[in-house]
C-alpha cells in the first residue's frame, strides 16, 4: 500500500536551524520541499543566499574514501574540523605523489620515445653520435614501403649518388638510413621523396652504437617504471594505514554538507527585528504526529500539519510498505514507473498475478519445487528479490504441476488433479474441437482485462477524474461494451439463450457511442468549457477510426493470453525431446541426460516464461489502468 502522508512546516529562530535539523528532521523519515515555491504567495520571504562550505570538501573526500577508504562501514565519529583537517592533509600529500609521479612520468615518455625512434636501427652497427655529427655527408633515417624499396634497388642506385643502410623490414616497411654528399642531397632528396620515403628525426641524445643506446635507454624506462610504481605502491601503503580515519572523514563531510544543504530549501522572513527559517516537507502520518509532539515541548519551535495534499504546491512522494512477502514484487513495480499519490498500490495484484500466471505457465511439481526451495535459499542469504519471486513462483508452479500431474516432466508417475494439458480436450459450437488450456486461459485473460477496468475507475475516481471514470475505453463505458461481449460469448459457448437484439444494441452500440463523445462529456460531467477545434465532420471521422481501435486493442489483449497456453503445451513438448534423447542414449548417461535436460528447461523456459509474464503485465494489464508517474520518497534522516 501507499503510506498516508502529512504536509509539515517547522518554524524557528534562524540561528537554531542547524540545531533542529540535527535534533529533529534528521532523526525522523521526512522529504523537504522548497520553502520559497510553496510560501510563493507571500512577499516578505527570501531564499538562503550561503554557499555549502562543505561541498567541494565532502566531494574530494567520498573521492579519496572509495580509493583509499576502509571496506567495513565506517562510524562518523569525527568532528567536521578534524575530518577538513584529515582530508587536507591526505589531499596534500596526494598531490606530492602526484607531482613525483608526473616529472617521472614526463621523463619517462622522452626516454620511450628516443627508444621507440632509434629501435628500428639496431641493425646499424655503428656509432650514431658520430652520424649525427656528419659534415660532408647528409643522412636521413627514415622508412619507406617495402615495394618502393625494391624500385630502389632496381632503378634509384644506377642514377643517384647514394648508399641506403637498409636496418629493418616488415610486412609494410623496410626502415633505414641514406647517405648522400652534400653537394648531391636536393637531388637525391626529391628522388627518396617520390619513393614516399618517411623520414624520422633523431635527436642528438645517443651515445655508441644503436644496440648501446638502445639497451641504455631500456635500463633508463625500466628504472623510471620502478620508481613510479615505488612512489604509488608508497603513498597506497601510507594512505591504507589512514582507511579507518578517511572513511570517517569522508562520512562527516557527507553527512555536514547533507545538514548544509537544508538551508537551501529554507524560506526566512523578518518579524519584530529577528530572522525565522521556515521548513517544510512530506512525513509520514505516525512520524509526522511523533515529530510535532517532540518539537512543541521546544518553546522556541513551531509547527504546522497538513492532510490535505490538495492545499500544497508540491506534490505528495510515493513510499510504498508491503508485507514481507510481497515486498519483493516491488521491484515490478518501480520498473515501470512508482504509483502516484493517489493511484493504489498494485503491488498485491501484480504479486498473485505474476505468480499464478507464471505457476500455470511452467505447471512441474518437481521443478517447480527446486525454483521454490533454491529460490528461498537465495534470497534467505543474498536477499536478492528476484529469488524470491521466483521461490513465490516455485510455489504455484508446484501446484499447477500437482494439477497437470507432471514431475520433472514425467506424466505418469502422479494422477492429474485437474487435466492432462496435451490430453484435455472441449467441444465449442463453430469452433469445434479446442484444447481445453487454451479455453480456460483466454477466459481468464477476459476476466483479468476487465478487473484492469475496474482498477481504472478506482483510479480515476480517486484522482477526481469522473469524465475518465464514466466514459473512458477502461471506464465504466468501456467495461460496460466488453463484459457484455465477454458475457454474449459464454453464453453462446455453453449453450444458453443470446439476449434479444435490442438488448445487444443497447449493449454494444451506446457504450461506444459514450466512448466517442467521451471529451464533451467528460467537460460536461466535470463542469468544463468543451470547445471542439476541428468541426462535426473530422469529430466524426475521428470518432469511427477511435472505435476501430478501441475495438482491436481489446481483441488483441485478449488473444495475448493466448500464450498462457501456449508454454503450458510447451513445456511437455520440451520435456518430450528430454526423454527421447535420454532414451537413445540409454545406460547410465540416460540419468545424465535427464538431469541435465531438466536443468536445461528450468533456466531457459524459467526466463522466457518470465518475461513474457512480466509482458502480460505491463502491456496487457498495467497500459489499463495505471500511470506509475509517482515521486520516490527521498528522506534526509541520517543513513
Amino acid at each position: 500500500m501507499i503510506e498516508k502522508m502529512k504536509f509539515i512546516s517547522v518554524i524557528g529562530p534562524k540561528d537554531q536551524l542547524d540545531t533542529v535539523t540535527r535534533q529533529y528532521l534528521c532523526r525522523y523519515e521526512i522529504q523537504l520541499e522548497n520553502a520559497m515555491g510553496e510560501l510563493k504567495h507571500l512577499n516578505n520571504i527570501t531564499p538562503n543566499a550561503e554557499l555549502n562550505p562543505y561541498r567541494e570538501a565532502a566531494g574530494r573526500a567520498a573521492e579519496i574514501a572509495a580509493l583509499y577508504g576502509s571496506k567495513a562501514t565506517a562510524v562518523r565519529d569525527m568532528d567536521v574540523d578534524t575530518a577538513m583537517e584529515r582530508i587536507t592533509e591526505v589531499q596534500s600529500r596526494i598531490q606530492k605523489a602526484d607531482r613525483e609521479t608526473d616529472a617521472l612520468e614526463k621523463e619517462l615518455k622522452k626516454e620511450r620515445g628516443l627508444l621507440d625512434a632509434v629501435s628500428p636501427y639496431q641493425e646499424l652497427h655503428f656509432d650514431i653520435s658520430r652520424i649525427l655529427h656528419f659534415k660532408e655527408v647528409r643522412f636521413r633515417f627514415g622508412r619507406l614501403p617495402v615495394g618502393y624499396y625494391e624500385r630502389l634497388k632496381t632503378y634509384a642506385y644506377d642514377d643517384a649518388c647514394t648508399i641506403f643502410e637498409k636496418c629493418k623490414e616488415t610486412e609494410d616497411y623496410v626502415w633505414g638510413v641514406y647517405f648522400v654528399p652534400a653537394a648531391e642531397a636536393k637531388k637525391v632528396d626529391a628522388i627518396y621523396a617520390s619513393l614516399h620515403f618517411e623520414r624520422i628525426h633523431l635527436e642528438d641524445a645517443y651515445e655508441g652504437t644503436v644496440d648501446e643506446a638502445c639497451r641504455e635507454l631500456k635500463e633508463k624506462t625500466d628504472a623510471l617504471e620502478q620508481q613510479i610504481t615505488a612512489v604509488r605502491a608508497e603513498l597506497a601503503k601510507e594512505l591504507n594505514g589512514m582507511s579507518e580515519s578517511i572513511s570517517a572523514a569522508s562520512k562527516t563531510l557527507a553527512y555536514e554538507s547533507k545538514l548544509f544543504d537544508v538551508r537551501k530549501l529554507a524560506a526566512f522572513t523578518k518579524a519584530k527585528n529577528e530572522t525565522f527559517f521556515i521548513l517544510c516537507g512530506w512525513m509520514e502520518n505516525k512520524e509526522a504526529d511523533l515529530l510535532k509532539k517532540e518539537l512543541e515541548e521546544d518553546p522556541d519551535i513551531f509547527c504546522t500539519l497538513e492532510e490535505n495534499p490538495d492545499r500544497r504546491v508540491s506534490i505528495p512522494p510515493t513510499r510504498l510498505k508491503n508485507p514481507k512477502l510481497i515486498k519483493p514484487f516491488e521491484m515490478f513495480i518501480q520498473m515501470y514507473g512508482l504509483p502516484n499519490y493517489q493511484e493504489f498500490d498494485p503491488t498485491l495484484f501484480v504479486a498473485l498475478s505474476y505468480s499464478i500466471i507464471f505457476g500455470a505457465m511452467f505447471g512441474d511439481a518437481g521443478q517447480g519445487l527446486v525454483l521454490l526451495i533454491g529460490g528461498y535459499l537465495l534470497y534467505h542469504f543474498k536477499k536478492i528479490n528476484l529469488a524470491a519471486v521466483l521461490s513465490s513462483c516455485g510455489f504455484f508452479s508446484t501446484i499447477f504441476g500437482l494439477l497437470y500431474g507432471s514431475v520433472f516432466g514425467f506424466e505418469d508417475w502422479i494422477p492429474a488433479l485437474w487435466l492432462r494439458p496435451t490430453e484435455a480436450m472441449t467441444n465449442l459450437p463453430v469452433i469445434g474441437t479446442l484444447n481445453t488450456v487454451f479455453v480456460v486461459t483466454i477466459t481468464i485473460g477476459m476476466g483479468l482485462i476487465l478487473l484492469t477496468m475496474i482498477f481504472h475507475m478506482i483510479n480515476s475516481l480517486r484522482e477526481k477524474k469522473p469524465g475518465e471514470a464514466l466514459f473512458d475505453t477502461n471506464g465504466l463505458a468501456g467495461f460496460v461494451f466488453y463484459g457484455a461481449v465477454v458475457a454474449v460469448i459464454m453464453l453462446f459457448m455453453t449453450g444458453h439463450t443470446i439476449p434479444a437484439a435490442g438488448v445487444l444494441v443497447v449493449m454494444f452500440v451506446v457504450p461506444l457511442l459514450v466512448i466517442v463523445c467521451k471529451e464533451p462529456l467528460s467537460a460536461l460531467v466535470e463542469k468544463k468549457k468543451y470547445q471542439d477545434e476541428n468541426g462535426p465532420v473530422m469529430f466524426v471521422v475521428q470518432g469511427f477510426f477511435e472505435l476501430f481501435e478501441v475495438v482491436l486493442s481489446f481483441i488483441t489483449n485478449t488473444m495475448s493470453f493466448l500464450r498462457v497456453g501456449g508454454f503450458v503445451l510447451s513445456h511437455a513438448g520440451m520435456m518430450l525431446v528430454v526423454y527421447t534423447l535420454a532414451e537413445m542414449v540409454g545406460g547410465f548417461g540416460e540419468i545424465i541426460v535427464l538431469i541435465l535436460g531438466n536443468v536445461f528447461v528450468m533456466c531457459l523456459e524459467g526466463l522466457i516464461v518470465g518475461i513474457q509474464v512480466l509482458r502480460l503485465e505491463f502491456y496487457e494489464m498495467f497500459s489499463r489502468y495505471y500511470e506509475g508517474n509517482g515521486i520516490p520518497f527521498k528522506t534526509i534522516k541520517e543513513d
